[in-house]
């Protein structure tokens, strides 16, 4: 069993295995109080005045309470992360790494600004974790770019890929949690989906393009597509002897 899992650990993509690592040592590191959460949660205030850069960063690698609810986000952020990094993003490790700083900087962003409107400021402040958005974030993209998979919801009813967000919306609700967690990964994923696949294609121009600053920390394995075994005849003997 423990060999099972170190493979499958080991076969990770490099930005998957990554993250699960840092966010699976970071709740560890909070449930036996080696690191304490308050130190760990996004505070522009802190962030701006005191220069607690680092908030930015580890408020995506905390997930509350090592549970259930832990370990429903840690599948789901190890199966949507690898389903994407394995095969959307194949060979392009740059790109994806790319994706995930453009999610963790729209969310931010939409948190920022969500807590200066009057109305929404309140509901904005409990806001303080954004690490469960960004894994629905690529839920999002994935059932995006893959809407035609059927799925079932704990055996209870089958759906598409397309469906998938809107089911585990449903299903938090259902239980009590605030909406707006999943809402604001739906909004980034969107916006990464239309910017990425829908908008070139409707423009041919790409706005998302991986900086070169970033594709240069990253070496990216090429991608091999396998040719045929094409073998051609032998010259005639004639045309040899004409030579």
């Amino acid at each position: 069993m423990a060999q099972a899992v170190e493979e499958w650990y080991k076969q990770m993509p490099v930005i998957t295995r990554s993250y699960l690592t840092a966010a699976i040592l970071t709740n560890i590191g909070c449930s036996l109080d080696i690191i304490s959460p308050h130190n760990l949660y996004l505070n522009p205030n802190l962030v701006v005045k005191q220069y607690q850069f680092w908030r930015l960063v580890t408020n995506f690698l905390y997930f509350r309470k090592m549970d259930l609810d832990f370990m429903f986000h840690m599948f789901f952020l190890a199966r949507y992360c690898k389903l994407l990094e394995e095969n959307s993003f194949r060979g392009r490790t740059a790109d994806f790494f790319y994706m995930l700083l453009f999610g963790a900087t729209m969310l931010t962003g939409i948190v920022l600004v969500g807590g200066m409107i009057p109305h929404l400021s309140e509901s904005f402040a409990k806001i303080i974790f954004l690490s469960n958005s960004l894994t629905f974030m690529m839920v999002y993209v994935w059932s995006k770019q893959n809407p035609f998979i059927h799925m079932s919801f704990l055996g209870l009813f089958t759906f598409t890929a397309a469906y998938l967000p809107w089911v585990l919306l449903t299903f938090s609700i259902l239980v009590g949690a605030s909406p707006w967690v999943d809402l604001l990964g739906m909004i980034a994923g969107h916006a990464y989906y239309f910017l990425e696949d829908v908008y070139p294609r409707m423009t041919g121009r790409r706005p998302l393009r991986t900086p070169s600053l970033i594709k240069a920390l990253f070496a990216d394995d090429p991608v091999v597509v396998a040719r045929p075994n094409v073998r051609f005849a032998p010259p005639p003997v004639e045309e040899l002897h004409q030579d």
